[in-house]
């Protein structure tokens, strides 16, 4: 599914480069659920914003199914991350203006789902996750957990073959995290590839596979220790 191959991101300041990815190779096959895992400031999300085609690398190469991300303009990168990836931002990205039920329905618009579609597939995502009675509330009205189960709705609303999920459940108490994980062993279940970065120990056990990444480069790359 995803092929890396030197990837390399950095920022220029005058003549100083500062590096944030270093030789970055790695793969990811259909089905696997992989978590990434390193300090602060190790790269993990912007790791996880070129793997959704929300940033380019500056060296190396991307394939997406095949398909040669890095050559491709923002369009078309625009285009595949449409149709294949639902993403999980840490600071939830709703749109306040916006109801429950038409942040959900938001990425079927873009991909031009038609209205009947549309009404069925988001009722079938409020009944998933008991938001019914909240569809015509807006983002304030809603609790911390509240909005991250709104954004992983919203993620999820297309089936799409990948899920990113960038410290799901960063903001979340305990439980309300327990909730949203056992969500993601769920659609991992269902034949979804999730890649989340998390800090958190007990969720990397949800997958079976961590890249720690340190100063930019990947340190580790293998199987979870089991806590068992």
């Amino acid at each position: 599914m995803i092929q890396l191959a030197n990837i390399e991101r950095f920022y220029k300041n005058g003549l100083l480069k500062t590096w944030v990815l270093r030789d970055i190779s790695l793969q990811v096959r259909p089905g696997e659920f992989v978590t990434i895992m390193g300090p602060s400031g190790s790269g993990k999300t912007t790791l996880l914003n070129i793997l959704g085609m929300l940033d380019q690398p500056d060296n190396g190469e991307y394939s997406f199914y095949d398909e040669p991300v890095h050559k491709f303009n923002e369009k078309k990168r625009t285009e595949l991350h449409k149709h294949y990836i639902g993403f999980v931002f840490q600071a939830y990205h709703l749109i306040d203006e916006l109801t429950v039920y038409e942040n959900i329905e938001t990425p079927l618009l873009y991909r031009g789902v038609k209205s009947s579609e549309r009404k069925s597939l988001v009722a079938d995502v409020l009944d998933r996750f008991n938001m019914v009675a909240k569809k015509d509330l807006f983002p304030h009205q809603l609790s911390g957990g509240q909005q991250q189960l709104v954004g992983i709705a919203r993620a999820i609303i297309g089936k799409p073959r990948l899920l990113l999920a960038d410290e799901p459940t960063g903001n979340l108490h305990t439980s309300q995290g327990a909730q949203i994980m056992d969500l993601f062993a769920q659609l991992h279940q269902e034949g979804m590839t999730i890649i989340q970065v998390t800090h958190n120990e007990k969720n990397a056990q949800y997958g079976a596979r961590v890249i720690k990444l340190e100063d930019g480069f990947v340190r580790e790359d293998g199987p979870v220790d089991s806590k068992d």
